[in-house]
């Protein structure tokens, strides 16, 4: 694990004071907790300075299991992507702690960006040289990769003779080539039709509970937000942090279940927006 940590650029402004914590659903006491694979102590993020200083995320403190596949969920613009950016790396943190896996993390965006001149197998391929894997092996390994995400009989295809949820799965073989443990997705299926989205959600779980992967997924969806996520996180408006936690195991994921918190979960989201409208 990779550890970094870092003092405030300037004096934050006061901000108002959190609602009551909420009652949490919890899974079955007797599970016993994952190992942990990324943590997060009183990270904040802060842009700009002086009278043009934006703070973004502050005090979000979280730990990712191996294995555990966690929703996060909030508002538009609450800081999710710059979460996502900090544990990827991509963003320094502003103050604060955070361990991540040495080897870093696979990050899977909203749109596909695949390399147009390249084939579906092309671009998985393209992944797998840059992590330095023999050219020998390569096309092997991309197929196998390729049809994970059921998609072995487009390999010879170029994105635009694609549809929108192919390239996705192509896009998904590609983090998966990365071969890192951990996983972040960036409301990659936001684009998508219902149906299709539907599709690519069986998918993702089967993909997950195949390959082990610790998975953070953020979507503005509560009902994905239900279905996906072992653990649903409740982000605040900015300043971003985690105010709120759902616990769901698979008999919640059940019609009935599912409903009842899906709404339980609107209602926490629609309160915090109204707090900062």
């Amino acid at each position: 694990m990779t550890s970094t940590a870092t003092e405030p650029l300037a004096p934050e402004p006061p901000t108002a004071p959190e609602p009551p914590t909420a009652p949490r659903t919890t899974t079955a006491p007797d599970q016993p907790a994952p190992r942990p694979v990324v943590v997060l102590d009183g990270l904040g993020k802060t842009f700009g300075s002086g009278q043009s200083q934006n703070t973004v995320l502050e005090d979000v403190d979280l730990t990712l299991g191996q294995g555990e596949f966690v929703a996060l969920l909030g508002a538009s613009g609450c800081g999710t992507s710059t979460l996502l950016n900090l544990i990827a790396g991509l963003e320094a943190p502003s103050k604060g702690a955070m361990e991540i896996p040495s080897d870093g993390v696979a990050f899977m965006f909203q749109d596909a960006n695949l390399f147009p001149w390249l084939t579906a197998q092309g671009n998985v391929e393209l992944a797998l040289e840059l992590r330095g894997v023999p050219k020998a092996e390569r096309k092997t390994k991309a197929e196998a990769l390729l049809a994970l995400v059921h998609l072995q009989h487009a390999g010879k295809k170029r994105p635009h003779e694609l549809s929108g949820g192919m390239r996705q799965r192509v896009a998904l073989a590609r983090s998966l080539a990365q071969d890192k443990h951990v996983l972040l997705m960036d409301e990659p299926f936001a684009a998508l039709d219902a149906i299709t989205r539907d599709l690519l959600h069986e998918e993702l779980t089967r993909i997950w509970r195949h390959t082990g992967r610790t998975i953070v997924f953020v979507t503005h969806n509560v009902r994905e937000a239900v279905r996906l996520g072992q653990r649903v996180l409740l982000l605040s408006s900015r300043p971003g942090k985690v105010i709120r936690e759902w616990r769901i195991d698979d008999a919640q994921k059940q019609p009935e279940q599912a409903a009842l918190l899906a709404d339980e979960m609107t209602a926490a989201l629609r309160q915090e927006i109204s707090r900062h409208v």
